[in-house]
């Protein structure tokens, strides 16, 4: 099919993440529902030691969902109540909410060209009551975790990775979510690693975090049986574990197609001044990218959005256009320019694994067609 016939590209197909595989997943329900294994089985054992010596890690725990996984990371390493944890109001609302319920108090700052946190603005952040910082390796990209942690150092302070959209992206050759006392990944179905419902994992190098992190997500029952503290009924599913274990075994072909389909849209769409594209792959040999999603910057955003649309053309904006500390009710006050300015032009084009150099094709020849006109 040419770049101009018709065709409808949804932003994410649902329906054929499961179709792709369909035979294998109908065989692991079948097994673990004749087995009768449902919660906290081998199969929830055998996906986190893949993805601990995958991540080369010594603890992955499986959790219910990325958000618990980040609350329970900031209760595990200590977080005292009231004291602040500075992280980048490009992000969802999980992210400071696990701060929140954690008992601290989240702060938020400006993120820079590539939408992640700017480390030019930490420091002038952090205050006397700061404890921390969380960067979020959003959109499949890690931060500049060196300025990162040299900062966190200077002050005396701590690090948690809020690295839900990026298992698998690396600075400088290390995994997200390694480079603090702890990680947590998201496996939501539309993430590059993604279940048939909610489902995380927190990952730490650290024996006492992960004590406690195992301790939170089951009732605060330790390995006896015995309660030893209060704790959270959030643990990742079996079923979801054995799923997820399949995926995580070819994961390295997963990315390859991403970052093939970043390059596409960087080869036919690099040249247009109407837009801000993503770091293309091979920009920077300090990153690795993992394209969770394709976020633009577009001028004209909003009929660019529609035109897009006319032509069967599914994109998003993110949370509903606006960043965390956009929220009135959350009560954040801030002002960070370049995020403000990044939410009346961001915008996300389809990047999946339906999506084909073809798709990219048809993307690119109707951005052009709409600039041009």
């Amino acid at each position: 099919m040419t770049a101009t016939a018709t065709r409808t590209i949804p932003f994410f197909n649902y329906k054929e993440a499961f179709a792709a595989r369909e035979t294998e997943y109908v065989e692991i329900f079948r097994d673990i529902l004749r087995r009768g294994a449902f919660i906290q089985q081998r199969d929830l054992a055998e996906f986190e030691k893949r993805l601990a010596g995958y991540l080369g890690v010594k603890h992955a725990i499986g959790v219910g969902n990325a958000t618990d996984g980040l609350m329970f990371a900031w209760m595990a390493s200590g977080l005292e109540p009231g004291v602040e944890v500075i992280f980048p109001s490009h992000t969802m609302v999980a992210s400071p909410a696990s701060v929140a319920h954690a008992g601290g108090v989240p702060v938020a700052v400006d993120c820079g060209p590539d939408h992640l946190i700017d480390p030019d603005v930490i420091e002038a952040a952090i205050t006397k009551r700061t404890r921390a910082i969380m960067p979020v390796q959003l959109n499949g990209r890690t931060a500049d975790m060196d300025r990162i942690n040299a900062i966190a150092e200077r002050h005396g302070l701590f690090i948690i990775e809020d690295s839900a959209q990026a298992l698998g992206s690396k600075f400088r050759g290390r995994f997200a979510g390694t480079f603090g006392r702890a990680g947590v990944f998201s496996f939501y179905p539309a993430k590059v690693l993604g279940c048939f419902g909610d489902g995380g994992a927190v990952v730490t190098n650290d024996d006492a975090i992960a004590e406690r992190v195992l301790l939170l997500r089951d009732h605060g029952r330790s390995h006896t049986g015995e309660v030893v503290r209060w704790g959270f009924n959030s643990r990742l599913d079996n079923l979801q574990a054995a799923i997820l274990d399949l995926q995580l075994r070819d994961y390295a072909d997963v990315i390859a197609h991403r970052r093939m389909l970043a390059s596409a849209y960087e080869e036919q769409l690099g040249d247009l001044s109407e837009l801000h594209l993503p770091p293309a792959p091979d920009e920077d040999p300090d990153h690795f990218d993992i394209y969770q999603n394709y976020e633009v910057e577009a001028e004209n955003r909003d009929g660019l959005r529609a035109h897009l649309s006319a032509a069967g053309i599914g994109t998003i904006i993110q949370w509903g256009g606006k960043a965390v500390h956009q929220f009135a009710g959350l009560g954040l006050r801030a002002r960070l320019p370049y995020t403000e300015r990044m939410f009346e032009r961001c915008l996300m084009l389809p990047m999946n694994m339906t999506v084909t150099a073809d798709d990219v094709e048809y993307v690119a020849h109707h951005i052009r067609r709409f600039y041009r006109a």
